[in-house]
């Protein structure tokens, strides 16, 4: 994947550490970089044709929600996956911030702020959701910007700052990995009921409905999760029947342990 600067165009700083924090994000979620692996920051502007700066930015923002782990003259290494109690802790952080966003929305929502969240809809609908990032990367946007502009809309900075720093996306998407998105419909209908409470202009039903939704969400990331461990194990066990040993699979390669 070219995103250097090409036939001497100046590409905004901001602008080419999206780019690079895109790419960098894709290889995570596909597990192309698994739990532990470095990520070294020279190596990286090499590989994809830029300066280390941008790849410098990248990489704190994917720190900031807990994607990598920096440490002292070791440089980043890929976070790993959450545990089941770490992933329970996450959806219950998200059960205390996004309702009250919720919440203080519908006393701002405005017509442009509606129309956005219908169309975010409409794209979470439409958007395919195989088992590689690619395939529903799509489908990851649109859930995204469904709840970031809802956060963006309550306007409380300091609320803002705290949902974007968990990072509550990006953990729960990386159970996806080789399934898929396994609740779409699910998800699609609940983000529907959220959005006619705020046209309704009822906050407390907004809240709810939010409410409603992260619950639901928590529970299927469980079953999701799940999923994900017993597939990772009955790996495991195909491993050590063909080559004797575990050594090369489990947690080492991204697998939940």
């Amino acid at each position: 994947m070219e995103i250097g600067i090409s036939g001497g165009s100046c590409v905004q700083r901001s602008i080419l550490a999206d780019q690079v924090y895109k790419e960098i994000l894709a290889r995570l979620m596909d597990g192309e970089l698994k739990s532990g692996d470095p990520v070294s920051i020279d190596g990286t502007a090499r590989e994809l044709g830029v300066s280390p700066t941008p790849v410098r930015e990248a990489l704190a923002r994917l720190e900031s929600t807990g994607l990598v782990v920096r440490a002292a003259l070791r440089g980043y290494r890929v976070a790993p996956l959450l545990t089941h109690e770490e992933l329970l802790d996450l959806m219950d952080a998200r059960l205390l911030i996004e309702p009250y966003n919720a919440e203080l929305a519908c006393g701002r929502a405005d017509l442009p702020f509606l129309e956005a969240l219908e169309h975010s809809i409409e794209d979470h609908r439409d958007a395919p959701n195989g088992p590689h990032f690619s395939d529903y990367r799509s489908y990851w946007e649109a859930d995204e910007r469904f709840h970031r502009l809802i956060a963006e809309q309550a306007n409380n900075k300091f609320v803002l700052r705290a949902y974007e720093s968990l990072g509550g996306h990006v953990h729960r998407f990386r159970l996806f990995g080789g399934l898929g998105v396994q609740d779409a419909r699910s998800a699609t209908e609940e983000h529907t009921q959220i959005l006619q409470a705020l046209r309704r202009g009822d906050a407390g039903a907004a809240r709810i409905a939010m409410a409603g939704h992260i619950c639901g969400v928590r529970e299927r990331a469980m079953d999701e999760y799940e999923r994900t461990d017993r597939n990772a194990r009955n790996a495991t066990a195909r491993y050590v029947r063909r080559h004797g040993t575990a050594r090369q699979a489990g947690p080492a390669q991204g697998l939940p342990s």
